[in-house]
């Protein structure tokens, strides 16, 4: 591998991939992040309330001050807000007359009461700020009701007397607490449910051995292009994404703005070349970032969605290193659910144009050079069922969902499980458990090889205790490819997981990520058979010279990590 560093094996943990042991930030999920453990009392009941209830409270911005704190309450039709206040233990202030008042978002009714329908409305201290943060009208709120960043109750009073109260105890910066599920989530992120077509085609293709295959599909592009990726530095991505902009595609481009240990000169290299041309080229990220890390992996080519393990880079797409998989539909309601995330993402305020992002941390890179060998040719095959899974809306349980289902075999492909708790490990141990037999391949490049050993063998040691069909290998690739970067999965010889998702909490609850979980027996036997192939040999090696001493180096090296990272994400 390239200008690898002495820091790699410790920085691993900090990325996308990372388990908990060393992360550069929360490894947790949104509600975790916002307070783990920490209980936050409910509203009553709304669908069981005449009266307006507390829908949203958001105490913790990121400005000074915490100017822009607001509350949101659903109001039912015919209310007069006039006699309403908001209070907490100390001060109580009273709803605005919306007669009186500017809407910040929209026009204010006529009087004092809302619309026939009722809705939600938002009181900020900040209205002009929160307007771009929230759905429905927003109005001010006097800056003497502050809530605590500690913990605080609040109350909903007609006329003096409670109808309505929470209590939410720490939150962190840029979370909301949702009265209507109890639940802490980042500001503006999305609730988007698995979207499902039945039966068709798809093509399916692994890497590198077909490297051609994206830039293909991109220059047979006529009327869009909607790209999406972590890290993007492809040469020939790039040249294929101009020649489309200049025949009159409409392209844009959406990537993390902060992958981990820096963006590679070769990455800002490429955005601004895209910019300049009059592409539309926006990063995830900045004070208000809805996701850990923009990790998905996809593009919609007119009425076609590729969905892919693999980075737009010369090490994944490009051919030129990764193992990967990836599938290309036309499935018309899976193009158009991917349509929607992307709009879901690229529609709020952390989606930064590129030339206005400010807080890019640049570092060396050198593009993979590796050339291996074509041994699996892309396949058009049937399908029955395809689902989209988005995380962290939804996948996290339509994948344990598959895995409680298998009754025969499971075959599990990742760079590395982040931690033994991991609820998809744990049920696929269940799964071994009941007789279903298991195979984990795991990768055996360096910076990962100690910490998949120690997996391997507390695995073979689980196997053994339990006589379980579980086997673990960690994969060899020879001339094949350079290291596995699939994350796959192949349930019962019938259903296929094939997307961005790492088997750690920080992927399934803190980042956008995406996948498609297909069933038809011969997509799951083509992948399968890229497996077996994998397989075959356990990759028994030795520790590369000098491994131990970066060990020992670990503590020292460890504050210049990000900057230096060099990793499989290339």
């Amino acid at each position: 591998m390239q200008s690898a560093t002495l820091a790699l094996a410790f920085a691993f943990a900090l990325g996308v991939v990372a388990g908990p042991a060393m992360g550069a930030g929360p490894t947790v999920g949104p509600e975790q992040q916002a307070g783990a453990g920490i209980a936050a009392t409910p509203a009553t009941d709304p669908a069981s309330k005449a009266e307006p209830h507390i829908v949203e409270v958001y105490p913790n911005p990121t400005t000074e001050g915490d100017d822009g704190e607001f509350v949101t309450l659903w109001v039912p039709r015919g209310t007069d807000l006039d006699e309403y206040a908001l209070a907490d233990d100390h001060v109580s202030v009273s709803l605005p007359s919306l007669s009186n008042v500017s809407s910040a978002s929209s026009d204010p009714p006529p009087s004092g009461s809302l619309p026939d329908r009722g809705q939600t409305v938002t009181f900020s201290t900040a209205p002009n700020a929160t307007a771009s943060l929230v759905d429905g009208p927003v109005y001010p709120l006097s800056d003497r009701l502050r809530l605590a960043n500690g913990g605080d109750s609040l109350h909903l009073l007609r006329n003096g007397t409670v109808v309505d109260e929470l209590r939410y105890e720490r939150a962190t910066e840029t979370a909301v607490y949702d009265a209507r599920n109890s639940t802490w989530r980042a500001l503006g992120a999305t609730d988007l449910p698995v979207v499902t077509d039945g039966g068709g085609t798809v093509e399916a293709f692994v890497l590198p051995d077909e490297p051609d295959r994206a830039v293909e599909l991109l220059r047979e592009a006529t009327e869009r292009i909607l790209l999406a990726g972590y890290t993007f530095s492809s040469r020939r991505i790039v040249d294929e994404l101009l020649a489309a902009h200049d025949r009159g595609v409409h392209v844009e481009v959406l990537v993390d703005g902060s992958p981990v240990g820096g963006m590679s000169g070769h990455a800002a290299a490429a955005l601004d070349e895209l910019d300049r041309a009059g592409v539309t080229v926006r990063v995830l990220g900045g004070e208000r970032a809805r996701y850990r890390y923009h990790h998905a992996k996809y593009a919609v080519v007119d009425g076609r969605a590729l969905v892919t393990t693999e980075n737009w880079n010369a090490a994944g797409l490009g051919g030129k290193s990764s193992r990967g998989w990836a599938v290309v539909t036309d499935q018309a309601r899976i193009v158009e659910g991917l349509v929607e995330t992307y709009r879901a993402d690229t529609g709020w305020v952390d989606a930064i144009p590129w030339s206005e992002y400010d807080d890019v941390a640049l570092v060396d890179d050198d593009p993979a050079e590796g050339s291996h060998p074509s041994a699996f040719d892309a396949e058009v095959l049937p399908v029955e069922r395809t689902r989209l899974l988005v995380a962290p809306d939804n996948a996290e349980g339509a994948i344990l969902d598959a895995i409680e289902s298998a009754e025969v075999s499971l075959a599990l492909k990742q760079v590395r499980i982040g931690d033994r708790a991991f609820p998809l490990l744990q049920a696929v141990l269940d799964a071994a458990a009941r007789g279903v037999d298991v195979r984990i391949l795991l990768s055996g490049e360096w910076y990962v090889q100690e910490e998949n050993e120690q997996l391997k063998a507390w695995l073979d040691e689980q196997a053994s205790a339990e006589e379980l069909s579980l086997q673990v290998r960690i994969a060899d690739p020879d001339d094949e490819f350079e290291k596995i970067h699939a994350k796959g999965l192949v349930v019962d010889g019938e259903t296929t997981l094939v997307g961005s998702i790492n088997w750690n909490n920080n992927s399934v609850r803190s980042n956008r990520e995406v996948a498609l979980l297909l069933e038809g027996e011969e997509v799951a036997s083509y992948f399968e058979a890229g497996f077996d192939s994998d397989w075959a040999d356990d990759g028994s090696r030795t520790l590369p010279l000098g491994y131990v001493a970066v060990c020992l180096l670990g503590a020292a090296v460890a504050v210049v990590v990000a900057m230096q990272l060099r990793f499989e994400e290339r």
